[in-house]
């Protein structure tokens, strides 16, 4: 007991991994290792053997709270894998059943199968689309068509996949169950079907137009509502307009990806949105009544006298609508005050004469800052 190996270790997670987080370290390794994978390698199969009594373990809230409390002995995990000496005993049952969709993949029994096997609906593909909007529709909302490829119900044998006449028969390999089962050293494991691929059916004569699958792809038009206020990265679910399912099965969903074009204007700041404007030095220095763009159109916007670079001024309500709420965001304005260049002669003797002019009380932040460094310096 005193060599055997942390559980935790086992399946590289931390004590304080979730149920989730366990279930998917395990499925990665247990895949990774597994017999059917590694045919003939002692070291895969003892290494399988060591991630399931692991996950058997942490997956079960009673063992766990044990594990934690008093290590292997709180379990009763004499030896390597425990199976049937003191730890967990399959005998013999099949290993989809003991841990659902984690053993799917590798034994190739799908979620579309019941525990017994039977061959059932199988549920559509969801499906992705990323669309492009502007700044200003993602602010206030709009409409758009989108064209999506996507599987739907063929019109000629109406998704049962055979020749009009004819008809699906149930595979002989498998008796309709879809999986065949063996055993593979401790497990009773059950595989996909080979020759009808899990469908538990065959078509002898399938249909032309969809070559026996049922479904036949093409380009379907969508009406797509982007609620106001909307940001890059978001999406929306349209329910059932994703793939067809298989054997009546119900139909994927649509998640339309949001992304939101760039603005020569404005940047999003959550629901505000923030405008950079550059005022000449003798605005800033007077004041001034100027003109600013908005989402909306131009709007008026009053300039202080004596506003600094970068400093911000508000209008409100002049932003992004709150998604899912009432109200508007404000539009932020950044002044950036800009320094004169290429001045000429005239120009810059009014500069030298106003500097002549000039004190403390008209550049206080200039004497407030030399003062410190004075003080610090000397």
């Amino acid at each position: 007991m005193a060599g055997k190996r942390d559980y935790y270790e086992i399946l590289g997670v931390s004590k304080s991994a979730s149920a989730d987080d366990l279930k998917k370290a395990y499925r990665k390794l247990a895949i990774q290792y597994h017999p059917d994978k590694n045919p003939g390698d002692k070291a895969a199969e003892d290494k399988f053997k060591e991630l399931t009594e692991a996950y058997e373990v942490l997956a079960t809230v009673e063992k766990r709270r044990a594990y934690d409390q008093f290590g292997h002995a709180g379990v009763g995990q004499g030896g390597h894998g425990g199976f049937g000496q003191g730890g967990f005993d399959f005998n013999g049952a099949n290993i989809n059943d003991i841990f659902g969709d984690i053993f799917g993949d590798i034994f190739g029994g799908g979620r579309s199968r019941g525990r017994g096997g039977r061959s059932r609906a199988q549920a559509g593909a969801d499906l992705q689309y990323d669309l492009e909007i502007t700044f200003e529709e993602a602010a206030f909302g709009c409409e758009k068509v989108v064209s999506i490829p996507k599987s739907n119900p063929c019109n000629t044998c109406h998704g049962s996949g055979a020749k009009a006449g004819s008809s699906p028969t149930t595979c002989a390999q498998c008796g309709g169950a879809g999986e065949v089962r063996f055993q593979q050293g401790f497990f009773a494991v059950s595989k996909t079907c080979p020759r009808c691929h899990g469908e538990g059916q065959t078509i002898s004569d399938p249909c032309a137009d969809c070559a026996g699958t049922g479904r036949i792809r093409k380009k379907v038009s969508l009406s797509v509502k982007i609620p106001a206020g909307i940001d890059t990265g978001q999406r929306l679910k349209l329910t059932g307009e994703g793939d067809t399912g298989l054997r009546g099965g119900p139909p994927g969903d649509l998640y339309v990806v949001v992304h939101v074009q760039e603005h020569q204007f404005f940047q999003r700041d959550d629901f505000d949105v923030v405008c950079e404007v550059p005022v000449g030095f003798a605005q800033a220095a007077l004041g001034d009544e100027i003109e600013v763009p908005t989402l909306e159109g131009k709007a008026k916007l009053k300039i202080p006298s004596g506003i600094q670079s970068h400093q911000i001024l508000r209008l409100k309500n002049k932003g992004i609508a709150r998604l899912g709420a009432y109200g508007r965001g404000d539009q932020l304005v950044r002044i950036l005050v800009e320094t004169p260049s290429k001045l000429n002669a005239e120009q810059k003797e009014l500069l030298r004469r106003f500097q002549e002019l000039s004190d403390d009380k008209s550049h206080p932040m200039s004497k407030g800052f030399f003062d410190k460094m004075r003080g610090i310096f000397g």
